[in-house]
């Protein structure tokens, strides 16, 4: 099921990162062939190894944790200390790419700062991320997912408009800001890699969440700085597309996106009303955007009539693009979503099996998820020491110091 050579293989890289965006960084390179080693706290590891439950069954991870720690090997070191240190600093030397997402300034108290570490490895990729970035007025702020959704204007266009019933500013549902920071940062990473290899010298990656977040308002930005106005929150709707939203059917929901005009017309002689086509404020998109006040409200009448599965079936036979609202067991119980094998079933060292999301990425029709589970706790520290010349008494004076 896997690549081989995966594209990133003889990479190695020390993800010194917690919770969630850097995390997903090493991740997507880990997916990708790298040898991402996790380095984890000795007895509490990761943060999000306690943010449950859900627990796996059988062992000690949290779900959370399993969803953004796949292929990587975890090496507990107490970094705190001048002997946990150094074991970080010769893992640096044989290293490719750090990912680390420390306060600013957080690590040079350590030693790990990028100008000490470029010293040791001057062909080294070190990537901060942070929640503002290394030279902002908020470069001493912690950044968390949530605030930055707020204050990178996501949440002002989620949700439905504050005169409707349930008004207001919604986050999404998943961690947004963070995934799309670990996979620009991953971004980042492949770019500076590529660069390396003609100039022969690593670099240091700065992302910030406030600055991605910012990046990925896409349409809703130009559409701000290209008019002036300001966008509002249309709950379901697009702000540029009609009609392109949820509606209610007889029982239930579902989604339709009509993309262009032709659609809309073929959307509406399957709802019986062939002269909305032909309405001078309904027959192109850029009057159905103007004129979406008067045209929702009959479309949603006529959707009201029929339920969701007849009109799916409908809209299927001419063409409109169309899609039901699925809970989580629908999706992962979904014809595509088991074709695509896009739920990953891997060995795990507690418990026998692990169910994951695998990596979407498919090279030469083959995915290129990483073959192995989220590691346990310090699962592979003696053979990352190893690795690096740490003897077996090195090792256990190490261990009986608490240092790893």
């Amino acid at each position: 099921m896997s690549v081989s050579p995966k594209p990133l293989a003889g990479i190695k890289v020390l993800d010194i990162s917690r919770v969630l965006a850097g995390p997903w960084c090493g991740q997507m390179l880990a997916d990708m062939g790298a040898d991402v080693i996790k380095i984890e706290r000795p007895q509490r590891g990761d943060d999000t190894r306690h943010w449950g439950p859900p627990w796996l069954s059988g062992s000690a991870e949290s779900a959370y944790y399993l969803c953004a720690n796949r292929g990587k090997r975890s090496v507990t070191v107490d970094m705190a200390t001048p002997e946990g240190q150094a074991v970080i600093k010769q893992l640096v030397e044989a290293s490719d790419v750090l990912i680390e997402n420390f306060k600013v300034g957080g690590l040079k108290r350590y030693g790990l700062d990028y100008p000490s570490l470029k010293a040791l490895n001057p062909r080294l990729i070190y990537c901060s991320i942070t929640g503002f970035g290394q030279e902002s007025p908020y470069a001493h702020r912690a950044g968390y997912d949530f605030m930055i959704q707020a204050m990178g204007g996501i949440m002002s266009l989620t949700g439905k408009p504050d005169d409707e019933p349930g008004g207001g500013p919604v986050k999404s549902g998943v961690a947004f800001t963070d995934i799309f920071t670990g996979l620009y940062a991953a971004n980042a990473v492949l770019a500076a890699l590529y660069q390396r290899r003609d100039t022969g010298t690593g670099c240091h990656i700065d992302m910030a969440l406030m600055d991605v977040q910012v990046g990925v308002l896409a349409n809703q930005a130009l559409n701000y700085l290209t008019s002036g106005k300001v966008p509002q929150r249309l709950g379901n709707a697009h702000p540029n597309i009609v009609p392109y939203q949820a509606f209610a059917t007889r029982d239930g929901h579902m989604i339709v996106a009509v993309g262009n005009d032709d659609q809309f017309r073929r959307f509406c002689q399957v709802l019986s009303l062939p002269a909305l086509a032909d309405d001078p404020r309904f027959a192109t998109n850029g009057v159905r955007v103007q004129y979406r006040d008067q045209l929702v409200p009959v479309l949603e009448a006529a959707l009201a009539q029929r339920g969701t599965d007849e009109w799916l079936a409908a809209f299927e036979a001419v063409g409109v693009p169309y899609g039901p609202i699925n809970t989580l067991d629908r999706v992962f119980d979904d014809p595509h979503v088991k074709a695509r094998g896009l739920k990953q079933t891997l060995p795990h060292a507690q418990a026998g099996h692990v169910d994951l999301v695998a990596n979407p990425i498919r090279m030469n029709g083959e995915s290129i998820s990483a073959s192995t589970a989220p590691p346990t706790l310090g699962e592979h520290t003696d053979a990352v020491l190893t690795d690096i010349g740490l003897t077996a008494a090195q090792r256990q004076a190490l261990r009986d110091a608490g240092i790893i």
